[in-house]
């Protein structure tokens, strides 16, 4: 007769790491990351706290990388809304178009900021720049030339 096997030992969970160990854990290095999502752009954001409020973006300064006026003012409203002006920021972003990639620079910046100093958060949340825009491009339908767009009638 066989003897049963034994059941390989199972990890015990961690326990649900509180805020303040899940911001240590982020700031273990010398800066502060977070993510900005928008559309299928997404910018990774690195604040780095002692600096002199310059960001750059794929390597690039920001105004290099975003060719008019109205993009750099979306990458810097955080930063005004809140007054932090000594501070740098690295930061990748990919995917989506321009204006997609601006937006989601701004929504990185702003939870940077929430997690450095809990107070901004009512001023940025008051702004709209912490909420994540869900909306997406529709899906083609079957039938139809684009999501909704459906082919020329013709009486005749």
């Amino acid at each position: 007769m066989a003897r049963p096997k034994k059941k390989p030992e199972i990890p015990k969970k961690e326990e649900p790491q509180t805020t303040e160990e899940l911001k240590k854990k982020r700031v273990r290095h010398s800066y502060i990351y977070a993510v900005g999502r928008r559309k299928k752009a997404v910018a990774r954001v690195r604040l780095f706290k002692k600096g002199d409020g310059k960001i750059t973006v794929n390597e690039k300064d920001y105004s290099g990388y975003f060719p008019t006026l109205e993009l750099r003012q979306i990458v810097k409203q955080p930063i005004e809304a809140t007054g932090q002006k000594d501070l740098n920021f690295s930061i990748k972003v990919g995917g989506g178009g321009v204006r997609g990639q601006a937006e989601a620079i701004r929504h990185g910046i702003s939870r940077a900021l929430v997690i450095l100093e809990k107070d901004l958060r009512k001023t940025l949340k008051a702004e709209g720049y912490l909420r994540r825009d869900p909306r997406r491009k529709e899906r083609k339908k079957p039938g139809l030339k684009r999501a909704r767009r459906a082919p020329q009638f013709s009486k005749r």
